[in-house]
C-alpha cells in the first residue's frame, strides 16, 4: 500500500515536502493536489514511473504528459517560444492553465506528443505543489487523475487512497481541490487557440 500523507495546504511541512521529493528522485508515483484538480506525477527522467502512470490510466504509451513547472524561469530549456506567447503564459501564472507548446531538443520524445512534437507545460496556483517542486528543483512530469470510464477527475484524496492505494507510493492529503481540469490553450501557431474549456477563465482573452 501506498504512504498517505497529511500535508498541510497553507504552510506545508518541509520534512514532509523532502520525503516526497526523496521519494520521486527514487522513481515513485505520486497523487498530488493542485489548483484544479488532484494529479498524478512522477521524476521527469524515470521512463518506468511514467509508464505506470500510463498502466494506472489505462493509456496509450504515447499520451501527451504534462511537465509542471515551479514558474517561467526554465521554460526556455523545454519550449521553443515567441515574446507575445510568453507574455500571455507570464499573465497567466501561475494558474488553472495548460499551454501546448512546440518542444525544444531537450525534451525527451517520450514527453512530447508524437506525431506534433509538442509538450504541455504548466504551473500551478497551490501551495503544495509549489513547495514539490521548489525542493526538486526541476519540473514534474504530470498528468491528471482521471481513471478510466470516470465522467470528472478524482478529488478527494482518501477515496483514491481507497482505489489506487496498491498501485502508487505516495498520496498527498492536501485537502480537496475540485472537479475541474485545466483550461488549455494552444501556443504552437503563433495565435492562441483554445483547445479545452476547464477552471482557468479565458473571457478575458482574444483566442480562436
Amino acid at each position: 500500500m501506498s504512504q498517505y500523507l497529511h500535508i498541510n495546504d497553507q504552510n506545508p511541512q518541509k520534512r514532509l515536502i523532502k520525503q516526497v521529493v526523496e521519494r520521486l528522485q527514487r522513481g515513485e508515483v505520486i497523487a498530488y493536489p493542485t489548483d484544479s484538480c488532484y494529479a498524478l506525477g512522477c521524476h521527469i527522467g524515470d521512463k518506468n514511473a511514467m509508464e505506470r502512470i500510463c498502466r494506472i490510466r489505462q493509456m496509450e504509451s504515447n499520451h501527451h504528459f504534462t511537465l509542471v513547472c515551479r514558474d517561467l524561469s526554465e521554460l526556455s530549456l523545454y519550449a521553443k517560444v515567441d515574446n507575445a506567447a510568453f507574455r500571455l503564459m507570464k499573465s497567466l501564472t501561475p494558474g488553472a492553465y495548460t499551454f501546448v507548446l512546440k518542444a525544444s531538443r531537450e525534451v525527451p520524445r517520450r514527453l512530447q506528443h508524437p506525431k506534433r512534437r509538442t509538450i504541455g507545460l504548466r504551473v500551478p496556483d497551490n501551495v503544495i505543489a509549489q513547495a514539490i517542486l521548489t525542493e526538486l528543483n526541476e519540473p514534474l512530469m504530470s498528468a491528471t487523475l482521471s481513471l478510466p470510464d470516470a465522467d470528472m477527475p478524482e478529488t478527494e484524496p482518501d477515496v483514491i487512497y481507497d482505489k489506487l492505494g496498491k498501485h502508487l507510493d505516495v498520496v498527498i492529503d492536501g485537502g480537496h481541490c475540485g472537479f475541474d481540469a485545466t483550461t488549455v490553450i494552444d501556443l504552437t501557431e503563433g495565435i492562441p487557440q483554445l483547445i479545452r474549456q476547464g477552471k482557468g477563465a479565458t473571457d478575458m482573452l482574444e483566442l480562436d
